[in-house]
């Protein structure tokens, strides 16, 4: 008889994908207890993660830090189904909220075995290439001049080649279930006392600027009037916080 009245009952609006996103916030937000509220705001490692974290607590997002499980040699499938199992779990709960898992995929899905692993961050923005049609005498002796003596100071970069490093892979994070990516990161490092500056593309702003194309890359770029926006999630980071070092000296 119960199984009847709750079959019999109307679909709360936030479950209506139809519906404004909006008023399907409003909605849930309604009927969520300051306890669930705090729980959505909650970011856990997988390695901490349990049933009642899912279930009971209502945490809203997992992540994936460096050495954590699954296991040593996990494939694709193995990291698809820790995350599936993982979002049965929050669907569990009494309102049924689905997490976001995130992970640090900074330069390829690299905690993932078979995925495409690319150049760190420093050697995108070192890369350079050029094209030169000129077969003038003069125009090719000041070309090697520009471009031999003056190389330190020019940037011949690939954004488009950063976007398709992007696409794969959010490509390679999706097959493995996972929602969302920790980059890229936009530091601006001009001081290598910084222990991650190899995540920096370059100390000069206007090559980290014209890298930033691996947004697009990473996230793709829906038509405007696409109904469920775009498929990947990431987070430009480390703009201000971490380039900059503050109370050190000389010694340090």
């Amino acid at each position: 008889m119960a199984a009847a009245q709750e079959q019999g009952e109307e679909r709360p609006l936030y479950k209506d994908p139809s519906a404004p996103v909006e008023a399907r916030v409003r909605d849930l937000l309604g009927r969520m207890t300051l306890r669930e509220k705090a729980g959505q705001m909650a970011q856990i490692e997988l390695s901490v993660a349990s049933p009642r974290a899912l279930a009971e607590l209502g945490v809203g997002s997992l992540l994936k830090g460096g050495g954590g499980p699954p296991f040593d040699g996990a494939s694709a499938s193995d990291w698809a189904g820790v995350v599936d199992g993982m979002q049965r779990l929050a669907l569990s709960s009494r309102l049924a909220v689905p997490i976001i898992y995130g992970i640090d995929a900074v330069h390829g899905n690299n905690n993932v075995i078979g995925a495409t692993i690319f150049p760190h961050n420093v050697g995108l923005g070192a890369s350079r290439h050029v094209t030169y049609r000129s077969t003038t005498l003069t125009n090719i002796v000041t070309f090697l001049y520009v471009y031999y003596i003056h190389a330190p100071f020019i940037s011949c970069r690939d954004p488009e080649l950063v976007r398709k490093i992007g696409k794969a892979t959010a490509l390679e994070v999706r097959a493995t279930g996972m929602h969302w990516t920790f980059a890229p990161c936009v530091a601006v490092c001009r001081d290598s006392r910084w222990g991650r500056c190899y995540e920096s593309y370059s100390e000069d702003p206007d090559i980290v600027r014209s890298f930033t194309t691996i947004v697009t890359g990473l996230q793709g770029q829906p038509p405007a009037d696409h109904p469920h926006g775009y498929p990947f999630l990431h987070s430009v980071r480390y703009f201000i916080q971490f380039p900059v070092l503050w109370d050190q000296d000389p010694t340090v």
